[in-house]
């Protein structure tokens, strides 16, 4: 009887010392994602109770254009950043792997734009791409080209802006892709010299499947952060111009703060999760063809 007595004041102890943090979990997570799952069946715009509709608003979202168009942006978007962001971490952690002199000033650089807060980013690059002022225009006036793109006003070119100022943020990718580069045992190198391998076989049956669990792991974040892409559009485009920029978490954003359809919103968001959720069980599904593990 002592020792379940023990036992039992020690697992309450333990719940006290969780507490905090369950408590946080129910109040701030479990609860509001439960809420939401039932708005999302009812007509609800916050200043009125909400009332039952059962699937109208999963209805509706099927025949709304704005929606349509919304996922259309995100998803080229995703398919435009998610690949050149990858690419191009990995490619700077190649270079930044090699033992050259003052490689830790040149690392710092890589890293510092990721630590720059959202909005001031986004300042700074509405800046850049100011189209009679901005620092890129002006250069490429200077080169030769007389009538340079609107990037932030022309429908054309405005998504292509924001996909290139997403690689400004790489910097976090550089890390986790150089410490798994770090990872690859140097033998391996030594034995690829000594079958006389080129550097770009090297890369191919060394490098790239040593670090493919790193890979693995940035493309399931990146599926993540690119489906939800929200700051730096709503500062710089407000989704203009003519929707060009116009993603999906903006119209989330819009239907539950500004035009206070919260029920509406809250599918969206329950859309948005199953998106996400299909996009990374393709992602695990195809990394057993790709993916190696040590020990597999």
């Amino acid at each position: 009887m002592s020792t379940l007595g023990n036992e039992s004041r020690a697992f309450l102890r333990g719940l006290a010392f969780l507490s905090p943090w369950l408590v946080g979990f129910l109040a701030f997570t479990l609860v509001p994602v439960a809420l939401s799952l039932y708005y999302s069946f009812t007509d609800y715009t916050l200043l009125q109770p909400p009332l039952y509709t059962g699937l109208d608003n999963y209805r509706t979202l099927s025949g709304d254009p704005v929606f349509w168009k919304v996922l259309r942006n995100t998803a080229v978007y995703a398919l435009m950043a998610l690949p050149l962001g990858m690419l191009g971490a990995l490619g700077v952690a190649m270079l930044l792997n090699n033992k050259v002199r003052g490689v830790t000033v040149y690392r710092t650089i890589v890293f510092l734009p990721s630590l720059v807060p959202a909005v001031a980013s986004a300042m700074l690059w509405l800046w850049l791409f100011n189209t009679k002022l901005g620092l890129i225009n002006t250069a490429l006036r200077g080169l030769g080209f007389d009538n340079p793109p609107g990037w932030l006003t022309d429908a054309d070119w405005a998504l292509s802006a924001l996909v290139l100022m997403s690689l400004w943020g790489i910097g976090n990718t550089v890390v986790i892709y150089l410490a798994g580069l770090q990872d690859v045992p140097r033998e391996l190198y030594e034995a690829a010299d000594i079958d006389g391998a080129s550097v770009p076989r090297k890369v191919w049956h060394v490098t790239l499947p040593y670090v493919s669990p790193v890979i693995f792991f940035n493309l399931v974040m990146g599926l993540i952060g690119t489906l939800q892409v929200f700051a730096a559009p709503l500062i710089m485009t407000q989704g203009g111009p003519a929707r060009a920029t116009y993603f999906y978490t903006m119209y989330l954003y819009d239907n539950a703060f500004r035009f206070l359809n919260m029920g509406y919103a809250s599918a969206m968001a329950w859309v948005q999760l199953l998106l996400v959720l299909a996009l990374t069980a393709l992602a695990f599904w195809s990394g057993k063809r790709w993916v190696h593990y040590q020990g597999r």
